[in-house]
């Protein structure tokens, strides 16, 4: 679960986009275990989390909060609508539109004759 806590944040920390949804759950800090116990029993031990470039502590007991904040409610998810994801299209889209990409050009192809 650490790996899918982490990844919003290394994405806003890339500034690769904006983060649409809701805020993660904040827990990130790994345990290792440290053997069995003569009951079966287990011993484990936090031991590592995540800090930031500044050397803050980062998620951990808070989550990543989103850019832009939507709701995936249960109603519409089993009717097979997924808002987040759409909010993410309309986003891109909106992006697309004002940045007006033009595709490359290229050489002509090439005349093959039997």
């Amino acid at each position: 679960m650490r790996e899918l806590e982490r990844r919003p944040w290394m994405f806003r920390t890339a500034k690769l986009g904006a983060l649409i949804g809701e805020r993660s759950w904040g827990g990130v800090v790994g345990i290792n275990d440290h053997g069995q116990l003569i009951d079966g029993g287990q011993v484990n031990v936090p031991e590592f989390g995540y800090a930031t470039p500044e050397g803050q502590w980062a998620i951990e007991g808070h989550g990543v909060d989103p850019d832009i904040v939507v709701e995936n409610d249960p109603k519409s998810v089993i009717e097979g609508h997924d808002a987040q994801l759409e909010r993410g299209v309309a986003e891109l889209l909106k992006a697309l539109e004002k940045s007006n990409p033009k595709l490359p050009q290229h050489a002509p192809y090439p005349v093959k004759l039997k």
